[in-house]
């Protein structure tokens, strides 16, 4: 598996700067997802184009996915930007906690991967003027057996608990359903 890769993303319009390979997230409306609604104000910091995926397995095979908030229907494992100054391993341990309420400790796995992507047009006024790309590093937590998940209600509205197969289908970002992949074997 390459330790890089670059893809379109659904809302992206193909310009000269897009890569070649194409394969979109599915139909998520991002023009209307109410992550546009305004641009960062001065004094807001904005956000840093570096991210972490957190895929939450158990060892029996059981993959966790939470649906978000906004856009609808977008379901994902735990995910989250590095704020300034901050390590991939950090953000990973803290995104966990606030959107699972799981402390990961020293169980977190750097999957030592990470992949570069567009940003979605709609997400790009989070970023500084000109940046269009992501880089996402993966992590995983495999837990002995499924727990009880504190969703973050601001970032999601439900979870589930799901063999790979199926959690692979349900995962709305190719990026995940790549990790889903990688770790189906690693969860057992």
């Amino acid at each position: 598996m390459p330790v890089e890769a670059a893809a379109m993303v659904d809302g992206q319009d193909g310009g000269a700067e897009a890569p070649s390979m194409i394969e979109p997230l599915g139909a998520i409306d991002t023009e209307d997802d109410g992550l546009t609604e305004r641009a960062c104000m001065p004094g807001e910091t904005r956000k840093r184009p570096q991210s972490v995926l957190v895929v939450i397995c158990t060892r029996g095979g059981e993959f966790l996915l939470m649906r978000r908030t906004r856009p609808v229907d977008f379901w994902q494992s735990v995910t989250g930007s590095l704020a300034p100054g901050e390590t991939p391993r950090h953000a990973a341990a803290r995104e966990v906690y606030e959107e699972t309420g799981l402390l990961a400790g020293g169980a977190l796995i750097d999957l030592r991967h990470s992949t570069l992507f567009p940003i979605i047009r709609a997400w790009r006024k989070r970023y500084a003027p000109n940046v269009c790309f992501n880089r996402e590093y993966w992590f995983a937590l495999v837990l002995e057996t499924r727990r009880l998940i504190r969703l973050n209600p601001r970032e999601h509205s439900e979870y589930r608990w799901l063999q790979a197969g199926p959690a692979h289908a349900l995962a709305t970002s190719w990026t995940n359903r790549d990790a889903i992949r990688t770790l189906g074997g690693l969860a057992r």
